[in-house]
């Protein structure tokens, strides 16, 4: 294991958990995981998680702006996907994975070039829906976890293997914690039309 392994395991957890409880903090936090990250996949040769990694630069920071910003925190609470989001992420899914793997297939030197992009183009769908708030990131990041699980043992990144089902059970948790807030936004709704 090395000290990169270790500080991406670290700020991984406390980014994760920082999610769950709908704080802020959770985008920084992140942003330091994705950058120690990015540097051990890239030398792992798992270039589709090399690429996830700057993409999750924009997307943290996109979620970061959204969750400060007075305005759009006002209205931010969790929600479900509307068809339409749904449709576009399952389009933007299919359409990343696709042509990353085939690109990191064809055009490089990387290990399960498919199946890692698989992972990349969910995790992609998840983190922006974290920005939305919406309650299904929690469902894609138990298959991510799941498929991450695998692809870490494969190379050998056991303490990032761990990591990932440490994500699994967090992912669990996290739905949990934001159906719950969910309920209690409902419920605070009924209360209001009530009164």
């Amino acid at each position: 294991m090395s000290p990169l392994e270790i500080t991406g395991f670290v700020f991984g957890v406390a980014g994760v958990w920082l999610t769950i409880k709908e704080h802020w903090l959770c985008f920084p936090v992140g942003l330091v995981n994705v950058g120690v990250s990015l540097f051990l996949f890239y030398d792992q040769k798992l270039y589709s998680d090399t690429v996830q990694q700057g993409v999750y630069i924009l997307l943290l920071s996109y979620g970061w702006y959204r969750w400060k910003n007075s305005k759009v925190k006002e209205s931010l609470k969790v929600s479900y996907m509307n068809p339409m989001m749904l449709v576009s992420v399952g389009a933007a899914f299919l359409l990343i994975s696709i042509s990353m793997g085939y690109f990191f297939d064809t055009r490089t030197d990387a290990d399960v070039p498919y199946l890692d992009a698989i992972a990349t183009a969910l995790s992609f769908g998840a983190q922006f829906l974290i920005a939305r708030k919406k309650i299904e990131n929690w469902l894609i990041w138990m298959v991510v976890n799941m498929l991450y699980i695998g692809i870490y043992s494969y190379k050998g990144l056991y303490l990032y293997a761990v990591l990932f089902f440490v994500y699994l059970v967090l992912a669990v948790k996290g739905y949990l914690a934001w159906n719950a807030s969910l309920k209690q936004q409902q419920n605070a709704g009924i209360s209001e039309t009530a009164g």
